[in-house]
């Protein structure tokens, strides 16, 4: 026995043991704090463990079981463990383990560094045999990793000449006096980090031990308290496990930045109040599609510097590229795909059929919602910063265009067995790590089998996009309806082809092993657009609204989708039951948010959240927004806003879920190249994308080291590799930009008031210019916070300002007052100016706003 670190002592019993010897150290009484993730394996799943090279493992009998393959010269040429343990320098840990083997052999027990340069803590050999022992060792560690920091600790079973199965169990490493951490404390007051709006509900949740009101205080930029109020005890929040009072500061309309609540000494993060705090959110969630483009180069003019990379999967070295994707192994399909483009469904390089079909419906539907009710102008031509913006055809439109294409080539050929029906997806033979950039993926790609839910996603998608293109492109319009109807038809002649739910290495499953809302959503589009398909709509069990519940609708719960077009964009067929529907589904998510201490408009049927919670809340904040345009009842607006608070920060984690908005925003998404958390010299999530939210199951390691007993809505955190809960998908996505662009267009029109006057100068040079605003209170009442609001009609972009905090987005330009000149006396002013580069003609902007509020030209 070679050991390393550690103190042991062998004893004999009915199995062979090593038993402990005491630690002179060790506090007494001191907490058991357990570091190793399923030691007993009693789940049936190995997860967090990993097998290393020569090796493969699974989990059976309950034991954890390796094959070993032999003629390896090193223990460590043959590993299996898990990453993200952690130890303290100086504190005592205990090992135990059992442990037997098909052949006798030695095993390396390891505790150490999982990186370059794999320093090692401690390091036993012990004989493991055909009779099952239980090893019992310790040791005191001589480095500091934190919870899912580089510690790690693992097995070592090379250096063997032959092959071998090593099984172990129970085990358990008991040591540290730091308590597992879980997400980062919130305070107290929670608020829609980004802002609220004047004219609607502005509300916080504050968790206290208080059974009684507590009088809270809303201050203003400078620092003054600007209103005052007492709290309203709302009792127990089971969702967070709280005691939760409701602040109302709804009263206050006063437009402004740097607003903080105050209640005792627990004090808010800022928010602002305007009529504009949300119009900037429905591009940015927008862009994210973009910057999910496989395919083509995602270009500086359009995201900066900071976001722009190489084609992913264009058939440079080392990719090997998207254009002639053969099946992935044991599926003998005779032939390869070209299926470049689409968007990359999160944070890994995988593109999904039954992902991307929900995310293409979800914006297009989008414009033919804003059509019937909103303002199609907002997300009309030139709105995004696309390559296909000024063509003439909706820039979401041309968006969704990009995957749809996609979708298209995923459909088996004609003449081919299966032929009209979509393969599931396409994605690497094998996982890539954190981080990869997609033009550095070397993997070979891969298609999966057709399924029937895939083949029903793209017919349904493609012929709303068929009714929607035809004004813009007649061809492409005829194409995508064909291919609709070739899809359709294909899947009722294979009704039952569900994906293998075991096909999950290199990318998501994605198995649904019910269709039958795949196809009433699909017969129902097909019914809008052409106004075939009736009875295949009627005859539907799910007919008449019945697939709205207060979980909500996702990609394996697709039925809702097509009662929204029906409703949408009616026929002969009445509408009014799954109107009914609609409206009852909205009364349901409104009581649920006000009997909660966080606004979230979801429920199941245990409790729990589940993974891609937030795309849940999201798609029921569209019930709410859907609900208003059918009635105009403000409750319903109310609910949609407020489910938008708890998205932006009024939630127990007190995080905004959307990066780039809000005080504290999610970060180190789970993505592949928003990698900062991995590698610094990558970027952080551009501004708009959704995080996926509390997970109460716990479904990554990193949520199982860090978030143990967590509270419901507790589970989360901010970490790149807790996929199951800070991963980013394009559905999820697109039911924020749903959500969002309702929000901008309902922001209810800003009181008439002339209390403003801005005087804009500008010198300009061949690549730039230089700005200065005056502007003025021409108003009765002092400014206690400011935000001057306009938009360049060009392509200029600011570099550098001075006087106020500046921000730009696509062309809408912001600033924000400084603490030294927030406060405005009437018949006062303030002077700021800014940097810009421009490489075309400067035309001054036409309206400037203070707060929301149209100013006159000086």
């Amino acid at each position: 026995m070679v050991i390393t670190g550690w103190r042991v002592l062998l004893s004999s019993a009915l199995f062979a043991a090593v038993a402990v010897v005491p630690e002179a150290s060790a506090a007494e009484g001191a907490a058991e704090y357990e570091r190793i993730v399923n030691g007993d394996f009693s789940a049936g799943g190995a997860e967090p463990w990993w097998a290393g090279a020569n090796t493969r493992a699974s989990v059976a009998g309950g034991e954890y079981c390796v094959d070993v393959t032999g003629g390896t010269a090193n223990g460590y040429d043959a590993l299996s463990g898990q990453n993200g343990v952690p130890y303290e320098a100086g504190q005592s840990y205990t090992l135990k383990f059992d442990a037997r083997a098909t052949v006798a052999q030695p095993l390396s027990a390891v505790a150490g560094e999982a990186v370059d340069p794999y320093r090692q803590i401690a390091r036993t050999d012990v004989t493991v045999t055909p009779v099952k022992q239980t090893f019992t060792l310790t040791f005191e560690s001589t480095l500091d990793f934190p919870a899912a920091g580089n510690g790690q600790f693992a097995f070592w079973f090379g250096g063997q000449s032959f092959d071998n199965t090593v099984c172990v169990d129970n085990v358990s490493l008991v040591g540290g006096v730091l308590p597992p951490p879980g997400v980062e404390p919130a305070g107290p007051l929670r608020v829609n980090q980004v802002g609220y709006v004047p004219g609607l509900p502005k509300q916080a949740s504050l968790a206290t031990g208080s059974a009684t009101p507590l009088p809270w205080t809303l201050r203003d930029g400078a620092g003054a308290p600007v209103a005052t109020g007492r709290t309203t005890p709302k009792g127990h929040d089971a969702a967070s496990d709280e005691n939760i009072h409701l602040i109302d500061f709804s009263a206050y309309e006063r437009q402004g930045s740097g607003y903080r609540l105050v209640v005792g000494d627990a004090v808010s993060p800022p928010f602002a109040i305007s009529a504009t705090v949300m119009t900037g959110l429905r591009y940015d969630s927008l862009a994210f599609f973009y910057h999910q483009r496989s395919g083509t180069p995602i270009e500086a003019r359009y995201v900066g510097e900071e976001y722009a990379r190489p084609a992913g999967h264009a058939n440079v070295a080392p990719n090997q590229g998207d254009d002639d994707v053969p099946c992935r192994a044991g599926l003998d399909c005779g032939y390869t795909l070209d299926v470049r483009g689409g968007w990359y469904d999160a944070g890994d390089h995988g593109k999904y059929v039954v992902n991307g079909g929900i995310a293409a419906w979800q914006l297009q539907n989008s414009y033919e919602r804003a059509v019937r009710f909103g303002d199609k102008a907002a997300l009309g031509d030139g709105t995004l910063a696309i390559p296909e913006r000024s063509n003439g055809v909706p820039d979401v439109l041309d968006e969704a265009r990009w995957e749809l294409e996609f979708l298209l080539s995923m459909q088996v050929p004609d003449g081919r067995p299966l032929a009209g029906m979509a393969h599931h997806k396409i994605h690497d033979e094998q996982w890539t790590g954190l981080p990869t950039l997609p033009h550095e993926d070397a993997q070979p790609r891969r298609l999966s089998a057709p399924s029937t839910a895939a083949t029903l996603n793209l017919a349904a998608a493609a012929a709303q996009a068929s009714r929607l293109w035809a004004p813009y492109d007649a061809a492409f319009a005829t194409r995508a309806l064909s291919a609709a109807e070739k899809a359709y038809a294909a899947a009722k002649a294979h009704p039952a082809v569900i994906a293998d739910p075991g096909d999950g290495t290199g990318g998501g499953s994605y198995s649904d092993p019910t269709v039958a809302d795949e196809f009433y959503w699909a017969a129902a589009e097909l019914y809008v657009t052409t106004g075939r398909y009736r009875a295949d709509v009627t005859d539907s069990p799910l007919f008449g609204g019945k697939s709205f519940n207060q979980r909500g609708f996702d990609w394996g719960a697709t039925g809702a989708l097509g009662d929204v077009s029906l409703v949408l964009t009616p026929r002969e067929v009445s509408t009014d039951v799954i109107r009914s529907a609609i409206v009852a589904t909205a009364d349901a998510h409104l009581a649920t948010m006000a009997s909660a201490g966080h606004p979230a408009p979801y429920r199941t049927g245990d409790g729990g959240y589940e993974w891609g919670s937030n795309g849940l809340v999201a798609n029921n904040g569209m019930v709410l927004g859907l609900a208003h345009d059918l009635t105009r009842a403000v409750k319903y607006r109310d609910g949609a806003f407020a489910t938008m608070d708890y998205l932006l920060g009024r939630n127990p984690v007190g995080f905004s879920y959307v990066s780039g908005w809000g005080d504290r925003p999610v970060r180190n998404v789970h993505h592949r190249h928003w990698a900062n958390q991995a590698d610094p010299s990558l970027p952080t999530a551009p501004p708009g994308a959704l995080s996926g939210g509390p997970n109460s199951a716990l479904q990554d390691p990193v949520a199982q080291r860090l978030l143990p007993g967590c509270a419901p809505q507790r589970c989360w955190v901010d970490h790149i590799e807790a996929y199951s809960l800070n991963e980013v998908t394009v559905n999820w996505n697109s039911a924020f930009a749903w959500l969002s662009n309702w929000v901008a267009e309902r922001v209810p029109p800003p009181a008439t008031a002339a209390g403003c006057q801005v005087t804009y100068r500008a010198s300009t040079w061949q690549t730039g210019l230089t700005a200065e605003l005056t502007v003025k209170n021409t108003g009765t009442a002092a400014w206690n916070g400011w935000t001057v609001a306009f938009a360049f009609g060009g392509a200029e972009r600011v570099t550098h300002g001075w006087s106020a905090k500046w921000t730009q987005k696509d062309s809408a330009v912001q600033a924000d007052n400084v603490p030294w000149n927030a406060r405005v006396e009437p018949g006062a002013s303030v002077t700021v100016g800014f940097n810009a580069d421009n490489t075309g003609a400067h035309r001054s902007p036409t309206q400037f706003t203070v707060g929301g509020e149209r100013c006159t030209l000086g």
